[in-house]
């Protein structure tokens, strides 16, 4: 018997048998997986305000795609070394593992494959359709300007209006000149240093002249529109940091729960096989 199982003619690795093993595994989680999606949609009701919260129907979801991950991978390792004929449990183990593998990295490949593909392919339709709106957009303007009686210099003369400096002395300064020329001014503001300095005299001298109050009056009117902006963007940056923390908390212990995920199939996969080993006949 020894020399039917492990002679020169036979080897100990089952290919056909694991291949076998994989499918088996691939199919259970797939039909279990649609089963779990059309369970966890039938309980979302918001008319009748049921629906189970994000955290408690993510920790199910989590808990119901183990279990699956168990079963599958339990059924195909047992198939694998059940079809393969193996009497040795190191042999069945082996068998079991294999089909763990295969089984883990052609659902990498799919993942990266087909939904990564799908989506990537999405984003250049999009792109290829922005481009083609704005060549569209930009052939047609001057046939939509020549249409409606406009003259090219007019254009040129109108765009002049917008972009032209506003008087140097605040008081002649429409209010519309008077927030361009302080945008025009807050990089400068924000720089410090003599031209920051520069910038925020610039800006008090406005303040003053639109609001018709005294400079000293102004300049506290922009020290606590300065003292504002500084917390804001403050509070902007540790908001940003503690919901990086957050995110990376988050992702650390999704990655440990995967691992484990990973590791309780690997252990499913090689009981079933090391159960579905068959006796050795003396």
């Amino acid at each position: 018997m020894d020399r039917d199982l492990y002679g020169k003619g036979r080897t100990r690795l089952s290919w056909g048998a694991a291949f076998a093993g994989v499918v088996i595994a691939v199919a259970v989680q797939l039909v279990l997986g649609i089963l779990g999606t059309g369970i966890g949609l039938s309980m979302v009701d918001p008319v009748e305000g049921t629906t189970p919260g994000a955290t408690g129907f993510g920790i199910g979801a989590g808990i119901y795609w183990l279990i699956t991950t168990i079963l599958a991978l339990g059924l195909g390792g047992y198939a694998a070394a059940r079809v393969s004929g193996v009497t040795e449990r190191f042999d069945a183990l082996v068998h079991g593992l294999v089909v763990w593998g295969v089984t883990l990295i052609l659902t990498l490949y799919l993942l990266t494959s087909a939904v990564g593909g799908i989506i990537g392919g999405a984003f250049r339709t999009v792109g290829a359709v922005a481009g083609a709106a704005g060549s569209t957009v930009g052939a047609a303007a001057p046939k939509a300007a020549e249409i409606a009686g406009i003259d090219n210099g007019d254009v040129r003369q109108e765009a002049a209006k917008y972009l032209s400096d506003a008087p140097s002395d605040p008081a002649q300064m429409t209010p519309e000149q008077a927030q361009a020329e302080i945008a025009k001014q807050l990089p400068a503001l924000a720089r410090g240093g003599a031209e920051g300095a520069q910038a925020e005299g610039r800006i008090v001298d406005i303040v003053a002249a639109q609001r018709k109050i005294s400079r000293p009056e102004a300049q506290a009117q922009v020290d606590r529109a300065k003292a504002d902006f500084v917390k804001a963007k403050n509070d902007t940056v540790q908001t940003a940091k503690s919901a990086a923390d957050s995110a990376a908390g988050a992702a650390a212990g999704t990655s440990f729960v995967i691992v484990l995920a990973l590791v309780t199939g690997a252990a499913a996969s090689a009981f079933g096989a090391a159960a579905g080993a068959r006796r050795r006949a003396y």
